[in-house]
């Protein structure tokens, strides 16, 4: 009986593991954050392959233009133009059903709001619904981030629209059902640099939210979080689903490696 115990007590252990982080990372695990600020904005994270690309937004006469403050709307990027129109011609290319050549892999575009959630979304549906192949993709997922409207509005949106949770926010099970991953600001869990070992006090706050997310079945990221080589292995460790960077093609390489 004693042995039936440990070996039940085992697996539940293993399988707790399992689900708590991918087995093996690779750029499917990278997040482009503020990826409007690459020169070859889009394709840069596109082209290695990354798993989430994220583009902040404003609602501006009437356009919805990609900056990280006011001081960007005078450039007048459209999210249409750098964003939903290759990725229109992606999905294309791959036969309409697919963003990614590689059959089934998974896109996350996550939309960061800067100005009023409800005419700022309405305004983003208005646009997507020019894009029948996106809004229907399998493999591409429109998430909402920063301004975003009540969690108990998050149902009565369109299908195709989904959210980035507050890790340390809790939510309803109907919210919960549009929330695709959890993200916070690492400041309010750690003070680590990434560049020294980390204290066991932030590694232990870390892992507790992650484990926390986890079960709820979420995937985490981390903004505001250092990004250097030491501190992806960090996250990586500690189980983060999605590592944070501004450095694209250095962390696609160490994800290769």
């Amino acid at each position: 009986m004693y042995k039936y115990i440990l070996a039940v007590s085992i697996f539940y252990c293993i399988a707790c593991s399992a689900n708590a982080q991918p087995k093996n990372y690779t750029v499917s695990n990278a997040h482009s954050h503020n990826d409007y600020v690459h020169p070859d904005l889009f394709y840069a994270a596109y082209s290695e392959g990354f798993g989430s690309i994220e583009s902040d937004i404003f609602l501006y006469q009437d356009q919805l233009i990609i900056g990280h403050d006011t001081a960007d709307l005078k450039a007048g990027l459209t999210l249409e133009k750098y964003y939903l129109l290759p990725l229109d011609s992606c999905a294309r290319s791959n036969g309409g059903k697919q963003v990614y050549q590689k059959k089934k892999k998974q896109l996350i575009l996550l939309i960061d709001i800067k100005t009023s959630p409800t005419e700022t979304l309405n305004k983003l549906v208005s646009i997507l619904e020019k894009f029948p192949l996106l809004i229907s993709n399998p493999t591409l997922r429109f998430v909402i981030t920063g301004n975003r409207p009540s969690p108990v509005l998050y149902t009565s949106y369109t299908k195709y629209i989904w959210f980035d949770g507050i890790l340390s926010d809790h939510y309803e099970s109907e919210a919960l059902s549009r929330i695709v991953m959890m993200s916070d600001n690492f400041r309010k869990y750690a003070g680590w640099d990434g560049k020294t070992d980390i204290s066991a006090s932030d590694k232990e706050k870390l892992l507790t939210s992650i484990q926390s997310s986890h079960a709820l079945r979420k995937p985490v990221r981390f903004w505001n979080a250092p990004d250097t080589i030491l501190a992806w292995k960090q996250f990586m460790q500690l189980g983060a689903d999605y590592i944070n960077t501004d450095h694209i093609r250095e962390l696609a390489a160490f994800l290769k490696q």
